[in-house]
């Protein structure tokens, strides 16, 4: 069948014009007198709709649409709403400087609106907020990433409470997306070469206030129909398809930018899913400059920042050797290495041929800028790829950590914000980095704090409620059983919520452990209990499928389920109304498997305590007055054991501390302390982990240090990079001849505080030159256990001379501290272009 395609747009009256505009810029995702913009025209489109913007302006009847062109309201709000756009967009911001070079930050996934459900969870969410944080701090950063035709998949339950997917289709065009065309009106398409075949993508772009994402799809005719589902779902299909999604994301991404005329400058890797993109990175600057691969790396290095999210090896991604054949058995000749060395570049241990090839380890190697995503997992992260640099001391590792935050607009909640924007001030829209705005929260009265969460309460109550009714009509209860959902859960009463993924290490059973514990909690009518689950697992995770269903099973066999719910479909819709409307958080992860979360952050932020276990952001976060601690960070071999201590831990702080100060009222009604610890907590995180300062944190560690790297590089032809390549040519040749010799040292047995040491090693240095290499005394007090040396100092040795063909560094320090000390010495590489000096292989010790 033939069929001539074309698009319609909905007809809007000159007055309500603005609205397109609006609709198809996420920033009304942030702004909720914008979406109200949209429930006013047509409640029922809004609903129908999905929530999407786009996708009511096409719904509502043109007589609704001439209606409201008339109306002097409801145009007033258009006004000062679109009035508040431009002065947003053009107003001034953090970030002052030039935009003519990007930084181009590839995920994924980006969770920004219901809207666009392009995301699955927490990588996501991240991203999307990351997008929208850079908006607002007006920085010279563009999103990369996919057009998944069918997102993540909506999950739904059957009678016994086991979960099952269903992939229902976006529809581009009625989406906040954009197809990018050329002077010519087509298209603009980019094609990457796929096992020797070429495969072609269109571009969106998605307008997030003053940023742009824009996302690769594979969709389209000229595509073979195995090609056009790479882009068919997210994290779909097998490893082929996930390296084929892999390829577009990271080659592709780049191919994207340079289409649309954008130079990216610096690229910023969140997850190793778009390394590849280091790749055509050297690739294109090797057919520009002439480059060798050495020369053509160095360029890239200094450029690359890489995040990675995963605290298990077994959740980084991994080609098994005939795959990378399949895919990339032509890029050694296009790069000038063997094949050996190219698989090597995904190796911990090059040399190791049963080592499949990790995206990880690909942008660990290329990114002169890498980092965890909390203080815990660069220890973590640290200690699981210490293997890329043999012999260097655990803490020296060059993996950072940068603590991720949340948007502070998009996950307080509508009535909050009002709350705080009234005794904040135009301060807290207008400067969203002036993070000092949250001191301000004294100023609250206790009244009007808790009116407030307690309404966000009842919201939530009638939310679940809305959605157990739904459940129960779709699965075909009884009619006693849907009338039942009118009376699920209180508005009143102490709501625990725990929402995440469902997978087994997260432990959302935990709290089941003892059933006869809970149940006197839950079913307690003078102090009750409730507890709201939510959360998605894998489709092919049957173990987590089964810690939902133990959970439904659990509340229907003790009869609690008034009290136990879990709500279907976890998304951006269901997490607003948890986070804002619970009054406990509950995160039970086995530490420390949880990079950072962000959950817990969005709920600190609208008044909501954590009670979690020790990992993640909460290990740097938790203090006594902004929540509660499950254990001190204690870590088990014995899984049964940790799940034991852990979930009687739980018990003991419910019944003794988080219950008791829930109910403790005063004359007025009002838990003060309660209260108290809710304005501490708002105060604290809205301070620590707000995405303004994880932002801040990534622009003046990686990004500015990154985009002035390329400056410089570009300024002098890249002369910097070539010779970087050249000293490690030189390096590599002369490495094996260099030698410490030996050390000698004025230490006595028995030194005192404040005596002079000096130390001098006699060094071979070959074909290199004393000022080519960093000499260092490596000292500090050396444990009787272990021999080696902690809270280790290192100070650079100066070459005093020669003696016997030897090189002579010296370095005389002072005793500082007492005890049991210990010194030696190190060799490291030593460049002016070196960001650090920290190389795969490039250590000696004496």
């Amino acid at each position: 069948m033939n069929i001539s395609t074309y698009t319609v747009k909905p007809k809007l009256p000159p007055s309500l014009k603005p609205l397109e505009e609006i609709a198809n810029n996420l920033w009304l995702s942030w702004n909720f007198d914008v979406v109200q913009l949209f429930i006013r025209l047509d409640y029922d489109a809004w609903l129908q709709s999905q929530q999407s913007p786009v996708r009511t302006l096409g719904m509502v009847s043109q007589e609704r649409l001439a209606e409201a062109a008339q109306d002097d309201s409801y145009l007033a709000a258009l006004k000062e709403v679109y009035e508040r756009f431009q002065r947003y967009k053009k107003g001034e911001t953090w970030y002052r400087g030039g935009r003519k070079d990007v930084v181009a930050y590839f995920s994924m996934e980006y969770g920004m609106d219901v809207s666009l459900p392009i995301y699955s969870g927490g990588l996501g969410i991240l991203s999307g907020d990351h997008m929208k944080t850079s908006s607002d701090m007006g920085l010279p950063l563009v999103g990369v990433g996919l057009l998944y035709r069918q997102g993540y998949f909506k999950q739904y339950l059957n009678a016994d409470g086991f979960q099952q997917e269903s992939y229902p289709e976006n529809d581009w065009y009625n989406m906040p997306v954009e197809r990018k065309t050329g002077k010519d009106g087509n298209p603009v398409k980019i094609t990457v070469d796929l096992a020797g075949r070429q495969a072609t993508a269109q571009i969106w772009e998605v307008k997030v206030g003053r940023s742009s994402l824009y996302l690769l799809d594979t969709n389209i005719d000229e595509n073979a129909p195995d090609i056009r589902n790479i882009t068919a779902a997210l994290y779909g299909g097998d490893k082929e398809t996930r390296i084929q999604q892999e390829i577009f994301l990271g080659i592709g991404g780049i191919r994207a930018l340079r289409a649309l005329g954008i130079n990216p400058a610096a690229t910023h890797m969140n997850e190793g899913h778009s390394a590849f993109l280091g790749l055509e990175r050297i690739r294109e600057i090797m057919a520009e400059k002439g480059f060798s691969f050495e020369e053509a790396r160095e360029t890239v290095w200094p450029t690359n920042i890489f995040t990675t999210h995963t605290p298990v090896p077994a959740g980084n991604e991994r080609f098994d050797t005939g795959l990378m054949e399949k895919y990339f058995r032509s890029w050694p000749q296009i790069l000038g290495i063997s094949w050996k060395d190219f698989l090597g570049l995904g190796r911990i241990y090059p040399n190791d041929d049963h080592e499949t090839f990790c995206l990880t380890v690909l942008a660990l190697k290329f990114a002169a800028y890498a980092n965890g995503v909390a203080k815990l997992h660069g220890v973590v992260s640290r200690d699981m790829w210490k293997g890329l640099w043999p012999g260097l001391p655990l803490d020296e590792v060059p993996i950072h950590h940068v603590t991720n935050g949340v948007h502070p607009r998009t996950w307080v909640s509508s009535g909050m914000t009002e709350l705080l924007d009234r005794y904040f001030g135009p301060h807290f829209e207008d400067e969203p980095t002036d993070l000092a705005i949250w001191d301000r929260m004294d100023r609250i009265s206790d009244e009007e704090l808790w009116r407030t969460h307690e309404r966000r309460r009842e919201r939530l109550v009638a939310f679940a409620r809305e959605r157990i009714r739904e459940h129960h009509k779709r699965t075909g209860a009884v009619e006693r059983r849907i009338r039942q959902a009118e009376d699920a859960l209180s508005p009143y009463a102490l709501t625990l919520c725990f929402a995440r993924r469902f997978a087994t290490y997260k432990r959302g059973n935990l709290l089941l452990r003892d059933p006869e514990r809970l149940l006197r909690l839950v079913k307690d009518n003078d102090r009750p209990v409730q507890l709201i689950f939510a959360g998605k697992a894998h489709p092919n995770d049957m173990p987590g499928k089964d810690l939902i269903r133990e959970i439904i099973h659990f509340a229907d066999k003790y009869e609690v389920t008034s009290r136990i719910v879990f709500i279907e479909n976890y998304d951006m819709t269901v997490a607003r109304y948890l986070t804002s409307g619970g009054d406990v958080w509950l995160n039970t992860p086995r530490r420390p498997m949880e990079a950072s979360g962000t959950s817990g952050m969005k709920a600190a932020m609208n008044g909501v305590l954590n009670c979690s276990i020790m990992d993640g952001w909460w290990d740097e976060a938790y203090n006594p007055e902004v929540g509660w601690a499950i254990g001190h960070g204690e870590q088990y071999q014995d899984d049964q054991l940790q799940d034991d201590v852990e979930s009687k831990a739980l018990y003991d702080l419910l019944e003794r501390d988080i219950i008791p100060l829930f109910y403790q009222r005063g004359r007025d009604g009002l838990p003060r302390e309660w209260i108290k610890r809710m304005k501490t907590c708002m105060r604290e995180i809205g301070h620590s982990m707000s995405s303004h300062r994880m932002l801040m944190d990534y622009s003046n560690n990686f990004y500015f240090p990154a985009l002035k790297n390329y400056r410089r590089m570009f300024a002098t032809d890249y002369a910097e990079a070539r010779s970087l390549a050249a000293y490690f040519g030189k390096l590599r040749q002369a490495w094996d001849s260099l030698k410490i010799v030996k050390l000698e040292s004025n230490a006595r047995p028995v030194m005192q505080r404040g005596d002079s040491l000096t130390v001098t090693a006699h060094l071979e240095l070959g074909a290199m030159s004393p000022d080519e290499l960093q000499v260092e005394l490596y000292h500090g007090s050396v444990s009787n256990q272990s021999r080696d040396i902690t809270n280790a100092r290192r100070t650079e040795m100066k070459a005093v001379g020669q003696e016997d063909n030897m090189w002579l560094f010296r370095v005389r320090i002072e005793c500082a501290d007492t005890g049991f000390q210990g010194h030696t010495v190190r060799i490291l590489p030593k460049h002016p272009a070196l960001i650090h000096p920290y190389r795969t292989g490039f250590i000696k010790w004496a």
